[in-house]
């Protein structure tokens, strides 16, 4: 039995292993002054006004978008985040005595790196099918994770700096959830690709996620490990084993198995978005708080990740 779970988490740690070599990698180069702040900040937003929606359109007009698109499983994935969100929520005030934290501390419990972590994962395990489905799932928990934070970020902070109208426009102008719905409807209506478009994209794609995920490991800030405290580590804990555990049980008691359940999970057990920071800087709350998240919670999910696609491998559901 020991010796049949070790090759499991040998396959798992096929799955989570490269893409975090990439971000050590990142972390190396930066250490090493082989790339730098500029480099970091040009690659970011390449990687976000360029590739990544390249990737996403290249993986919608390869994708047969009918068999993808799976109404219940997003509706469940939906709820599910709902009411994780909820009971965060309710919870927050007996665990986080700073009001100002609250917000912070939920966001980080619930708002996972979905763009470029959870859809490398997917990618890793399941290949351009698991890329597509993610994609799908990705969209519509973009949009709700955005809407989530700024209201409890603003609830907690009593700040009227960042409204809901405001992040609506944000989502409309987003170029990841615009080439989705530009992908997706060039793939319904069969329109055709000149091989020279279709070929470039697919070199712009290939480069998008090792160039994001190097990217992140050269923006980690280890010096953000220093303010960790026990909010930040209930957090980190919440996020990758309660919301995890609680989701996929959940899921498979719904029914869902095999690769659904398996990029379920994968995009749930995602670190927590490094956005949550940026969000939290811009409307003046406590940002080291939620840097520490962001860098424990990409550290240590390396090992949670891998250890839950090893038990539900072994357990025969994904």
């Amino acid at each position: 039995m020991l010796t049949e779970f070790i090759t499991l988490l040998d396959f798992a740690f096929g799955v989570t292993g490269p893409i975090f070599a990439l971000v050590f990698l990142g972390i190396l180069l930066k250490k090493f002054e082989v790339i730098d702040d500029a480099f970091t900040l040009a690659a970011s937003r390449l990687i976000y006004m360029v590739a990544m929606p390249t990737m996403l359109f290249m993986s919608m007009i390869n994708t047969d978008i009918r068999s993808v698109v799976d109404g219940p499983y997003l509706v469940f994935a939906v709820c599910g985040s709902l009411v994780i969100f909820a009971a965060s929520s309710l919870l927050c005030p007996l665990l986080v005595k700073e009001r100002r934290d609250r917000g912070v501390f939920i966001q980080g419990t619930f708002r996972s790196n979905l763009a470029i972590v959870g859809l490398a994962f997917c990618f890793n395990a399941y290949g351009e099918p698991g890329l597509a489905k993610a994609s799908i799932l990705m969209s519509v928990l973009t949009i709700l994770y955005n809407l989530l934070t700024v209201y409890t970020l603003s609830a907690s902070l009593s700040s009227e700096q960042v409204r809901i109208s405001k992040v609506l426009i944000g989502i409309v102008k987003n170029p990841l959830i615009a080439a989705l719905v530009i992908g997706i409807i060039f793939s319904l209506m069969a329109v055709p690709i000149p091989d020279v478009v279709r070929t470039s994209g697919e070199y712009l794609a290939r480069m998008t996620l090792p160039l994001a995920l190097i990217s992140i490991g050269s923006a980690l800030s280890f010096s953000e490990l220093k303010n960790s405290s026990s909010v930040s580590v209930m957090a980190v804990f919440a996020k990758l084993v309660i919301v995890p555990v609680t989701l996929t049980y959940t899921a498979y008691r719904w029914g869902i198995q095999g690769m659904d359940l398996g990029i379920l999970f994968l995009m749930v057990a995602s670190p927590t978005a490094a956005a949550s920071y940026i969000m939290v800087q811009n409307i003046g709350g406590n940002a080291k708080l939620a840097a520490s998240i962001v860098v424990i919670s990409t550290i240590a999910s390396l090992i949670t990740v891998s250890f839950g696609l090893a038990v539900l491998k072994q357990m025969g559901v994904i």
